[in-house]
Order: C-alpha cells, then sequence, then structure tokens
C-alpha cells in the first residue's frame, strides 16, 4: 500500500480495533475525523519504514485520555494541526513524516486525518505494534527517544508544550493537563530521526490494518472469523461466550474495569485499563499483557472495544504474540502484568 484513500477506511479501521485490544479508541471516530480529512484533501502518501532517509523528522500523533470521553467529546479539527505546530514552534524545524503512535482504532487514523491536514507523508509503522494506555509504553522509548519535548491541544484551542526529565514524567504531566482539557487530548510527541525510526518503530502496521480488516470482511458471513484472525496474528481463540457483566469506571483519565464472560460451564474475567491487559478462565490467568488480548462480535466478527461491550453481547476472544522487544525484561518492566498491579510473570501462548 503506497498511499491512504477514502476506500482503505474501512479496513484501516477495523484491523486498527483489533490491534488495539479493546482500546485505542473507537474506530467510526478515527475513521470519520479521517474521511473528512481525506475528502478535503485527497489520499494521504505512505512511505514504508524501510524508505526513510535518516535525516527524515519523524512525528508520532495521537490522541490521549479516556476512550469512554472521547466516544462523546470528539477532537476538533485544529486540534491535529494545533499539536504538530506548537511542537514544530518548540523544535524550530518542520517534520519530514507523520506516525502513529500506537495501533488502535482512533489513533490509527487520527495521523491519517494528521498527515491529511499538514500535507505530510505518513510512514507504515507505529510506536507499539498494539495499544498500551501510558506515554512510556513506546518501542523506541526502550531505546533511549525521549517523549518529550511533547505539544498537547484540545477542543477549545488551548496549547500546551511541556519538556520533562523522563518519559514518566511526560505521562504524568500529560495526563493532568489531559484531566484539565476534557478528558482527552490530541498530542505529537517522540520526535525522532528516520534513523531512529528504522530502528525501533514496529514496522507494516497500517498495511497489516488494511490486511486485517479485509480478512474481517472475507469470512464474516461464514463465522470463522476469529480463527482467520488468530491465524494471521500467530495466535489462538481463547474463548467464546457471552458477556454476562461489565464493571467499568473513568478513574485519573483512564476507563478501568472488569468484563465477565461465559458459555455455560466456565467463566473467563477481563481486566483493563483501557485495553486488555489480563485474561483468568475459572480463576486462572491464561493470557497477560503484553500480549495481545482481543474482543471480537461473534457474529459479525467486528472488534469490540472495552467501551462498547455491553451485557448480552457474544462474543469471541482470542489472544496473539506481541512485539518481541516487549518480551524483554526492559519491556516487560514497562508493560508487564506486574506493571499494572497484577502479581503474576506473563503467561506463555
Amino acid at each position: 500500500m503506497r498511499e491512504i484513500g477514502l476506500d482503505d477506511l474501512v479496513d484501516i479501521a477495523t484491523g486498527a480495533a483489533i490491534l488495539g485490544t479493546g482500546g485505542g479508541g473507537d474506530p467510526y471516530i478515527g475513521r470519520l475525523m479521517a474521511r473528512a480529512a481525506l475528502r478535503e484533501t485527497g489520499p494521504v502518501k505512505l512511505t514504508p519504514l524501510a524508505e526513510l532517509p535518516d535525516d527524515a523528522v519523524v512525528l508520532p500523533v495521537a490522541s490521549m485520555g479516556a476512550p469512554t470521553v472521547m466516544v462523546e467529546k470528539l477532537p476538533a479539527a485544529d486540534e491535529l494541526s494545533n499539536a504538530v505546530e506548537a511542537l514544530c514552534g518548540y523544535l524550530g524545524r518542520r517534520p519530514t513524516h507523520l506516525a502513529c503512535a500506537e495501533a488502535g482504532g482512533v489513533n490509527s487514523l487520527i495521523p491519517v486525518a494528521a498527515a491529511a491536514r499538514t500535507g505530510l507523508p505518513l510512514i507504515d509503522a507505529d510506536g507499539m505494534g498494539r495499544a498500551f494506555p501510558e506515554l512510556q509504553m513506546f518501542v523506541p522509548g526502550l531505546y533511549g527517544v525521549k517523549a518529550s519535548p511533547m505539544a498537547m491541544s484540545d477542543d477549545k484551542g488551548n496549547r500546551a508544550v511541556i519538556h520533562t526529565v523522563d518519559n514518566h514524567w511526560t505521562e504524568r504531566l500529560a495526563r493532568a493537563a489531559t484531566v484539565e482539557m476534557g478528558g482527552s487530548s490530541t498530542t505529537a510527541l517522540y520526535a525522532m530521526t528516520g534513523k531512529q525510526a528504522r530502528e525501533f518503530m514496529v514496522p507494516g502496521t497500517l498495511s497489516l490494518c488494511a490486511e486485517l480488516g479485509a480478512l474481517v470482511e472475507r469470512h464474516r458471513a461464514t463465522g470463522d472469523t476469529a480463527e482467520a484472525v488468530a491465524g494471521r496474528l500467530g495466535g489462538r481463540v481463547l474463548f467464546t461466550g457471552k458477556i454476562l457483566d461489565v464493571e467499568r469506571r473513568t478513574v485519573g483519565g483512564f476507563a478501568r474495569g472488569t468484563a465477565k464472560l461465559t458459555d455455560g460451564s466456565a467463566e473467563l474475567r477481563l481486566s483493563f485499563q483501557n485495553e486488555h491487559l489480563l485474561a483468568e478462565l475459572d480463576g486462572v490467568p491464561v493470557a497477560t499483557t503484553p500480549d495481545l488480548i482481543c474482543v471480537l462480535d461473534q457474529q459479525t466478527g467486528f472488534p469490540v472495544t472495552t467501551e462498547a461491550t455491553r451485557y448480552g453481547q457474544r462474543v469471541t476472544v482470542l489472544v496473539a504474540p506481541c512485539d518481541p522487544r516487549w518480551h524483554t525484561p526492559e519491556g516487560l518492566a514497562l508493560v508487564g502484568p506486574r506493571y499494572f498491579g497484577y502479581d503474576l510473570d506473563p503467561v506463555a501462548i
């Protein structure tokens, strides 16, 4: 795929929501924003990661905040260019390419809209290979790339640039500002060279999203979508059942909670902080962060986000391997089960 046009958005949104593991924002909202931008500007150029020159200036952009808030408080169109402009003004240089910070329903498509509105090409990559809830959870960050200086903007026209001592402080200060901005904001961060992006970003994300979306569309009539998706991602189906109960609250700028599923004889419990982090079958952990825990509607095959999870839905849960760099000691310290408060080691899949 060398460019992204209107006809590509549905498949990318579906695939991004699968890789978003329940988080990353509502794919429908991301698709609406990208469609509005592409209707004005035409297709966005997509640059394969391997073709980035060493001296390229790459700028990831993303929405920050609780997905439950973003469903009701849509980003304003100017937010995207405001965040990019604010960071460019601070850095004193212009980006040559934009990028996705993570793979997720909104956060794989907001960069498409930002690329359209700024006229910049987008790279076919992201910084996580999935979605994670906090800013420091970024593969290039494992290798010393700094999240700050970081720019933020909101729907009211406010802009802020923060410069922090490390990526954890970027998360703390940006999260507090996001809460004051109404629970969601638009960000530009992790500015890096083309050489750094080639070495540290996760390649092929948007192409994979489009492929997964097409896979869902192809298999939805036969009812074997979950098996097809799990096979493409090198994973497996964990559980199929009905959602019995959902407990969800917005705390500190995150959507936190649990969902209980049953197939009539066994119970699966999913725990999430924006994204699904832990799956327990009758009390026994069977899948954990950082591997991908994805929920698909049993009938349509479409991914179900944590904010859209409802009592009575019939779903299939699958698990798939994450980027292997997340399973290094440094990676697990950032995104392993213990970081999120679960006293257990990652479960092998």
